[in-house]
């Protein structure tokens, strides 16, 4: 287990949801982070980095945007949470009610 306090917060980021993520060099000489030798950030056409930092940062982008896009994705819920939503809320509403 990587100590989370001698980071910055972008390797911080990537770690707590990659925690074997790496950062290394490739032949060409640039900084890339990979996770089980899958380059984090290559989805998104981000580039390879001149520097650790930036390749850190890369890879943080990379992660929220990931988030975002399965937080905000409309094929994500089927239909079974959609009832399951609808059913919370209206137990929500008959406790407000009482």
């Amino acid at each position: 287990m990587v100590k989370l306090a001698n980071i910055n917060r972008e390797e911080k980021r990537v770690l707590k949801e990659y925690p074997n993520a790496k950062c290394v060099m490739d032949d060409q000489g640039y900084f890339i982070v990979t996770v089980n030798d899958v380059v984090l950030g290559e989805e998104y056409y981000l580039p390879p980095a001149i520097e650790s930092i930036i390749a850190w940062s890369n890879a943080a982008l990379a992660c929220k945007t990931t988030q975002n896009f399965n937080r905000t994705h409309p094929l994500r819920m089927d239909l079974t949470n959609i009832e399951e939503k609808l059913l919370r809320m209206e137990k929500r509403k008959k406790r407000s009610k009482q």
